[in-house]
């Protein structure tokens, strides 16, 4: 979305021009979702605890693994979140192949939630 936004403004300043390579919009995406998640992360883990949406770890489990118990699980809410931000604000979003990826990921991150809603 910023590529369209920004990108026409080439004509008049040439600075704009770096919006039409990739790895520029790559680095800069990757660095938004850093920062989404690095902002986000303690209210959603604080919120997650919340909601009891804890680690459930069995009885015939080794030992060690028991002071996991209620740790928050679904954390990757948090990290698709970002990334689909990221990836809609930066990419060109008329490339089939990104909806394609998103769907996908979006797609897995649902299994994943599932997974760790079932107990």
């Amino acid at each position: 979305m910023l590529y369209y936004l920004f990108y026409p403004l080439h004509e008049y300043f040439s600075f704009f021009n770096v919006f039409r390579y990739i790895t520029f919009r790559a680095i800069y995406a990757t660095v938004t979702a850093l920062l989404i998640t690095l902002i986000l992360g303690p209210f959603v883990v604080e919120k997650l605890r919340k909601i009891n949406f804890g680690q459930y770890i069995r009885e015939d489990g080794p030992a060690t693994h028991r002071k996991k118990q209620g740790t928050p699980t679904a954390g990757g809410v948090l990290i698709l979140f970002a990334v689909v931000t990221s990836t809609c604000l930066w990419a060109d979003i008329t490339n089939h192949y990104i909806w394609l990826v998103l769907f996908a990921l979006v797609g897995m991150g649902a299994i994943g939630l599932l997974d760790d809603s079932a107990r």
